[in-house]
């Protein structure tokens, strides 16, 4: 007789499955255990981690408290107060609700709760580690809960060790702050990260949270937006188009205090600053949609961040429109009035009164250096033979010259289509290739090895240049400075959210070296989530993306041919690193075809 085989797995197996879907980082822990603190009202809650939370992660509040019974019970799986029947799913206004997180945390940590209830004479200690309780006894404290979770994934070394560097993981827990104090500015809130307080942050209002968390100078970048309708009201600020940013940082939707990601509703805001930013710009928003919880679904994925509207064609329509109101009541947008008087003429506002600091003139450090200059690196004749050879025939020493001597007769026949692409003729018809592409090639390589062989070449700024990020942006530009210095940047700390740009590559020459570090970052920024790139192949491939020459961008002659020796002389010459083609050849055949 056959046994049966389908067995029901126990708690710590379960719990550790839930685990690996809500606890992914110490990040999720912060979160979970912040979004409690608010829910159980409390005005003042304070976050306290050590070594980007692996050692330790506690949050301390001072709201309801809880029973011994409910502190118990609060660890087990499903156990939740905030829903009691399944209608209630959709009428949901807490941070959670599902009953995993504790469940999931005592899971992979050793865990110590203490709480107390007002009406109690004494509060409840509970120490648990790997879902199994340890001990849990009468604890004298005040009103309110500590949690206090050490040595996070202690029992699943293979998590733990796919944790990224302290640097990495604290940016993910700063991430999640921003996102839960900025929705709660009537909560008090401290940060303190190995024994050094990060924010103090003090009971007010939205646009006081944003100053806190973003520095002071956002009392004068943001705009008030709001629009109120039968269905939805929106909330909040917008960053000043004349401070848009080449990173996309200060970006954060919330739908009735939850922060969503919303590509749809995203494009609603960046088409209302269309026109009013430049094209490598990105708006900044802080923005609150409240909405009836009915006619949203939030339970659509385990991190709570993707939301479902029943009607999301009719909130797109009302956030553009309550942006670009925004804009133009601030006369940042020249509006359509017909019965303005057309000799008054048209006020742009603070756009054409911009207080930024005007930039000194840039004196070039190496005004003979030539970005093309050829590589001293022999030309590969593997390389030469696809691009200038059709044969399946060995090249010998006789062909490579002969290429060689060809190519330099054959300077002046080197020609630009349209800004972009570089044409010459080659034996088996014509050969063309993306300049961009081409160049970005060139500088991944020798952006590598500069940073393997600590080989590098700086031009100083003769005005050096100030810039300021946000806290995220700081950590990111912290964790590569050693490598962006290898390749020639020279970067000192002024305060906490500024640095001083005292050096860039010679690559750079004519860039504006602030818009470069920022369209540095954003580029490293999107490899590390959609590519998960090594830190050196990542860095490399965003330096060369942003310094190699640009689509529309005349190149002479010479230009052209050394960039087409370099190419040539690379390791991989046919693609580029993000794997698209760099050049081809329209051979005689498909031109005689094409002219008949």
């Amino acid at each position: 007789m056959a046994l049966d085989i389908i067995k029901l797995l126990p708690d710590s197996v379960a719990n550790q499955i839930a685990a690996g879907e809500v606890i992914q980082r110490p990040a999720s822990v912060v979160k979970e255990l912040i979004e409690n603190a608010i829910d159980a009202g409390a005005t003042q809650v304070d976050l306290i981690v050590k070594d980007a939370g692996r050692t330790l992660i506690s949050v301390i509040d001072d709201g309801c408290g809880m029973s011994e019974t409910d502190a118990r019970l609060c660890f087990e799986r499903h156990a939740t107060s905030k829903i009691k029947c399944a209608a209630d799913l959709f009428k949901i206004r807490t941070m959670g609700f599902r009953g995993e997180a504790l469940a999931s945390i005592a899971a992979v940590a050793q865990v110590e709760l203490s709480t107390r209830r007002n009406e109690d004479e004494v509060g409840t200690k509970i120490k648990i580690e790997g879902s199994k309780v340890t001990e849990q006894m009468p604890k004298p404290m005040s009103t309110g809960t500590n949690f206090t979770i050490k040595n996070l994934f202690f029992n699943v070394p293979a998590r733990r060790n796919f944790l990224k560097s302290n640097d990495a993981e604290l940016r993910h827990i700063n991430e999640e702050f921003f996102r839960i104090t900025m929705m709660n500015p009537e909560v008090g809130f401290t940060f303190t990260s190995n024994d050094k307080e990060l924010f103090h942050l003090y009971p007010g209002t939205l646009k006081q949270r944003i100053v806190g968390l973003f520095g002071r100078e956002y009392e004068s970048k943001v705009l008030p937006v709001n629009q109120v309708t039968e269905s939805v009201t929106i909330n909040g600020f917008i960053v000043k188009p004349e401070f848009s940013k080449k990173t996309r940082g200060e970006q954060y939707f919330f739908v009735n205090r939850r922060f969503i990601k919303h590509a749809y509703l995203h494009h609603a805001v960046e088409s209302a600053y269309k026109e009013l930013i430049p094209q490598d710009c990105f708006p900044g928003y802080f923005i609150e949609i409240q909405i009836d919880p009915k006619d949203i679904d939030i339970n659509i994925h385990p991190t709570k961040t993707e939301v479902n509207f029943i009607d999301v064609k009719l909130i797109y329509a009302i956030m553009h429109s309550a942006v670009r109101k925004a804009i133009g009541q601030h006369n940042l947008a020249p509006m359509l009035d017909f019965d303005v008087n057309p000799n008054l003429g048209i006020d742009f506002g603070d756009a054409s009164r911009s207080d930024r600091p005007l930039l000194e003139p840039k004196v070039d450090f190496n005004p003979s250096y030539n970005p093309f200059k050829i590589n001293p690196i022999r030309h590969q004749q593997q390389n030469w033979r696809i691009a200038y050879d059709d044969s399946e025939d060995t090249v010998s020493e006789n062909n490579v010259e002969l290429v060689q001597n060809v190519s330099d007769e054959q300077k002046s026949l080197f020609i630009q289509l349209q800004q972009s692409f570089i044409v010459t003729s080659v034996k088996s018809g014509l050969l063309v290739i993306d300049q961009h592409l081409a160049h970005e090639r060139i500088l991944y390589e020798k952006y590598l090895k500069e940073m393997e062989l600590n080989v590098e070449a700086s031009q100083q700024e003769l005005f050096p240049q100030h810039i300021s990020l946000n806290v995220n942006d700081v950590s990111l530009l912290k964790e590569v400075k050693p490598e962006l210095e290898k390749v020639g940047f020279r970067l000192e700390p002024l305060n906490q959210t500024t640095f001083i740009i005292n050096g860039t590559p010679v690559d750079s020459k004519g860039s504006d070296a602030v818009a470069l570090i920022e369209k540095i970052l954003e580029s490293y920024k999107t490899n590390l989530t959609e590519n998960q790139l090594d830190k050196k192949i990542n860095l490399a491939r965003s330096l060369a993306s942003q310094m190699a020459v640009k689509a529309g961008q005349t190149l002479n002659s010479v230009e052209m041919q050394n960039l087409v020796d370099r190419l040539f002389g690379c390791a991989v010459a046919e693609v580029s690193p993000s794997g698209k083609k760099i050049f081809t050849i329209i051979n005689a055949e498909e031109l005689k075809t094409r002219l008949n």
